[in-house]
């Protein structure tokens, strides 16, 4: 057994199939004089497998992203056709008698190194392309020869040293039983997507296993506990398939609860929204009948590709998550670009801490051509459904009056070539900045909603990098500074008559909705797989216990204490009672 990071709750049994990595361990191979022709003739053939390997991947995915986007395996056959490169390795093989994946490595790591070290964005990600095609070319120079994608028609567990938004997109959850990852963060955007789609997922075990896990090793997670097993003895498989019996029951209990009202004991109604990262995501949704979608994070339309959307392309997405909707809230957040989300064809500047530097709503204002190109495509969706757009990241008056200025102008673009938009659709922003929280009485007389961003908020007020392993454990959403800021954010909305929800990770969390009840908040946005239980909370709450709650809440000097306070008020989870009975 391995204590990782539990950051998708669930049960997955099943084989693991290992993400490779290029940063392959193996041992300085020196050679006789006389192999050296063989060693060639091994260097070649690893070239022209790499090579058909790369064209067959090219046919494979051209008819499912298009032949432009595959033009990436061109230049990853350029590379195995390039002279320099060629005259690098075929130098150290015959300067040095090294072998042919000896020299290869080698010359990767110098390639690699000095693009790494350069300002240009292209040649960085040049390095990247490198160290991929360097990946499968020692992939066949050592006889590891097991598909680098995971296999299409039978279930597997996801292993690899980390994996980033853009692959969490195209995972495919028909066949991805869980996720482990040696990284990660069980804030970060990978875990919250993880959540959303229903994955179990389990990080941060790097350093703890004893031997790596391999291809075909059988695998246990436990998202909820952060465990993974690994070719574990026949009573702990056949426990946790009990407990994978029980989590199922759970789940179609909760099922039931679907169409009830959400609504405390005393008869006071929430509303529980999803938050949506693509439009796969809404049959979910509306399946556990989400009360609209409280945050569609449109930033995920613009990675894994190499140029922007364009209008007409973003457009048709937000206009089908409207009609979809029919009706229902919809808010789409403007993109929010930066931190730990990159675009591998937008040039960022290299930052000592990308959190507080260039992102979001930043980005937005000063490249104004991608801006106002995402606000037309909102504005022209609004017409088919009752969409709102919401600003991230906004920390003064100056920055939002300047991103309603691009609307107005916007709109007044539209109007001149008479298509059709909801002139009157609410524009509300992020509450993710303690600076914006200090001035909540000011935003709130411009802006028609606040939106509390809980992780974010969390990370800069506890100035901890949620990110950051090292530090992670001290991102504490319960810390008495934290609930104050909620109040003040609160209050400040509610002194001009705003509407006020949160769609953080918190929103979703059940250990929390006694605080949402202490401040008055009725609206949270969460996960689609968090909205049942949730709900189930909700139904045996109590309401008119705010008061009292926040009464206990407010004299807390600790995020224990706070604890000990909502222990109180936390009604039992199904999940829980599921576990107990199943161990």
């Amino acid at each position: 057994m391995v204590e990782g990071i539990g950051a998708s709750s669930g049960i997955a049994m099943g084989k693991a199939f290992v993400i490779p990595t290029w940063e392959w361990d193996f041992p300085e191979k020196l050679i006789d004089v006389t192999d050296l022709a063989y060693e060639f003739e091994r260097l070649y053939d690893g070239i022209r497998h790499s090579k058909v390997e790369i064209e067959q991947i090219k046919q494979d995915f051209v008819s499912v992203i298009g032949e432009d986007q595959t033009q990436i395996f061109d230049a990853h056959l350029a590379i195995l056709d390039d002279p320099i490169f060629m005259n690098e390795v075929q130098g150290i093989m015959q300067r040095q008698y090294k072998a042919a994946e000896v020299a290869v490595k080698e010359a990767i790591e110098k390639f690699v190194n000095m693009f790494d070290l350069l300002d240009d964005t292209y040649m960085k990600e040049r390095a990247l392309d490198i160290k991929d095609v360097g990946n499968r070319l020692l992939k066949h120079l050592l006889g590891a020869l097991e598909e680098t994608l995971p296999p299409k028609d039978e279930p597997y567990v996801l292993v690899a040293k980390e994996l980033s938004p853009s692959q969490m997109v195209h995972l495919d959850v028909n066949h991805a039983l869980g996720l482990v990852t040696m990284l990660g963060g069980k804030t970060s955007h990978v875990a919250i997507m993880a959540r959303a789609m229903g994955v179990p997922y389990v990080l941060g075990v790097e350093g703890k296993l004893p031997v790596p896990i391999q291809s075909g090793d059988f695998l246990i997670i436990d998202g909820d506990a952060g465990l993974l097993y690994v070719n574990p003895p026949k009573d702990v498989i056949d426990r946790y398939k009990k407990l994978r019996e029980n989590w199922k029951a759970m789940h179609e209990q909760l099922q039931q609860l679907a169409h009830v009202a959400a609504e405390t004991e005393d008869g006071k109604p929430f509303q529980l929204a999803a938050n949506i990262s693509s439009v796969k995501e809404l049959e979910q949704a509306i399946r556990n009948a989400a009360s609209g979608v409280g945050l569609f994070r449109t930033e995920f339309l613009y990675m894994d590709r190499h140029n922007f959307p364009q209008e007409e392309e973003q457009f048709a997405v937000y206009k089908e998550v409207a009609e979809r909707m029919e009706g229902k809230r919809v808010v789409i957040r403007t993109l929010d670009i930066g931190g730990d989300k990159h675009l591998d064809y937008l040039e960022l500047p290299e930052e000592e801490n990308p959190s507080l530097g260039y992102r979001a709503i930043r980005i937005s204002l000063d490249r104004i051509d991608l801006f106002k190109t995402q606000l037309r495509a909102i504005l022209r969706a609004s017409h088919y459904g009752n969409i709102q757009i919401m600003y991230p990241m906004i920390s003064s008056l100056d920055e939002l009056r300047r991103a309603n200025e691009i609307l107005a102008e916007a709109k007044r673009e539209l109007a001149a070539d008479g298509i059709p938009f909801r002139e009157k659709l609410e524009v509300g922003i992020m509450i993710e900045l303690p600076a914006a929280v200090m001035i909540a009485e000011l935003l709130a007389q411009e802006v028609d909603f606040f939106s509390i961003g809980t992780n974010d908020l969390v990370q800069y007020i506890l100035a901890v990098d949620r990110m950051n392993e090292t530090v992670a454990h001290l991102y504490d959403p319960f810390h008495p500074a934290v609930l104050r800021m909620l109040r003040m954010t609160v209050e400040g909305a509610r002194r001009y008559g705003k509407h006020i929800s949160v769609c953080g990770e918190l929103a979703g969390d059940i250990r929390a909705l006694p605080i949402w009840i202490a401040l008055g908040v009725t609206e949270l946005s969460m996960s689609v797989q968090s909205i049942l239980r949730v709900k189930n909370s909700v139904l045996q709450s109590r309401y008119n216990d705010g008061d009292h709650i926040w009464s206990e809440l407010s004299r807390c000097p600790s995020s224990q204490h706070v604890m000990d306070v909502l222990n109180r008020y936390i009604q039992v989870d199904l999940a829980e009672e599921t576990r107990a009975a199943g161990l």
